[in-house]
C-alpha cells in the first residue's frame, strides 16, 4: 500500500502489522525524540514541536484508524470510544489493535 494511501485515504482495510508497524512505531518513536527535543531546548510547557507534530498527524491519525476499523468490519465511528476515559482507550487496544481482522474485502 502507497504511503499516501495509508495516511491520507480513510477507505480500505489495514491488517493489525502495518497499523503497528507502519504508524503506530514510527509516531511514538518520533513522538518521543520530539518530546525530549522540547525539554532539551527548554521552551516552556507548549513544547511547540511536539504541539505542531501532533497537528500534522492528526487527520492521517484518522485515516488510518478509520481503516483499521474497517479491517475490524466496524464503523470508523467507533473511533469515538477513546473519549470514555480508560476503558475507551483500554477496548481500542484490544479490540482495533490486538485482534484479527475479519476475511473478506
Amino acid at each position: 500500500m502507497a504511503w499516501s494511501r495509508l495516511l491520507l485515504s480513510r477507505d480500505g482495510r489495514i491488517p493489525r502489522k502495518v497499523y503497528w508497524l507502519n504508524f503506530v512505531l514510527p509516531y511514538v518513536v518520533v513522538s518521543i525524540v520530539l518530546s525530549l527535543a522540547d525539554s532539551a531546548l527548554d521552551l516552556g510547557e507548549l513544547q511547540p514541536l511536539s504541539l505542531i507534530f501532533w497537528l500534522l498527524t492528526l487527520w492521517p491519525s484518522i485515516c488510518v484508524a478509520a481503516k483499521r476499523c474497517h479491517d475490524r468490519d466496524k464503523s470508523a465511528w467507533w473511533m469515538l470510544i477513546n473519549i470514555v476515559p480508560v476503558i475507551g482507550w483500554l477496548w481500542w487496544v484490544i479490540e482495533f489493535g490486538c485482534l484479527r481482522g475479519t476475511i473478506g474485502p
